[in-house]
């Protein structure tokens, strides 16, 4: 009877060392398969990182150089949707702030410091055209003036407003016309002709919505006022 309970005793043992062996083995594979799959992730996230584009001011392609501001705008689109102008990542005009209407839309920025001066919309279709005119001549030297169409911006246009547009530094103003789509950045007191214009003519046999061109987009960089 001892022998045979010495024996019980003995296979007992080696049964649990067997199972611990077989627990701490499987125990082990397994976490050294989660510590891979962890270092793996780990690895591949840092990938994923590294190779994600940047992203710079208002989205634009590329990064501004020192004493510049970004800015990307865009005309409406139809009139269903807005124009929105964005000035250093903050949106100064859209839609979505609910500060925009058919016509011409106009944003005023100091040109050395990029605040924001004021935002307003002309009604170029239904409204008169004396408020915007009294509205380009108070604009002072060294502003920035962004402007974009929503709709119809030309219809009440007269060669008053159009020449003080040009003094902004437009080349496009004097051929805008009915459903045209166009942007433009300038700034008060400029002594050359802006690069920041685009301009699509309202064409039936080449517009993309019916009664109106495709919108217009345009990016860059605004030298700062230097005093």
């Amino acid at each position: 009877m001892r022998v045979a309970g010495a024996a019980k005793l003995v296979v007992a043992v080696a049964v649990f060392l067997l199972t611990f062996y077989v627990i701490s083995q499987v125990f082990e594979i397994k976490m050294d398969a989660s510590l891979g799959n962890l270092f793996a992730r780990s690895a591949l996230d840092t990938a994923a990182r590294s190779t994600k584009p940047p992203r710079y001011k208002c989205g634009i392609s590329k990064a501004c150089p020192e004493k510049h501001f970004a800015f990307k705008m865009a005309s409406g689109a139809a009139n269903v949707v807005g124009p929105k102008i964005c000035l250093e990542d903050n949106v100064l005009m859209s839609g979505v702030k609910n500060n925009v209407g058919r016509g011409i839309n106009v944003a005023l920025v100091n040109g050395k410091t990029g605040e924001v001066l004021d935002t307003k919309y002309f009604d170029m279709w239904g409204g008169d055209v004396a408020p915007f005119i009294e509205f380009l001549k108070s604009i002072q030297d060294g502003t920035i003036v962004l402007m974009g169409t929503y709709d119809d911006g030309a219809t009440k246009l007269n060669d008053e407003a159009r020449r003080l547009i040009a003094e902004l530094g437009s080349t496009s103003i004097t051929s805008l016309g009915f459903r045209d789509n166009w942007v433009f950045c300038g700034g008060k007191g400029i002594k050359t002709k802006s690069p920041f214009e685009q301009h699509i003519k309202n064409n039936k046999d080449t517009n993309k919505y019916e009664g109106w061109p495709e919108v217009v987009e345009m990016e860059g960089c605004i030298p700062q006022k230097q005093d």
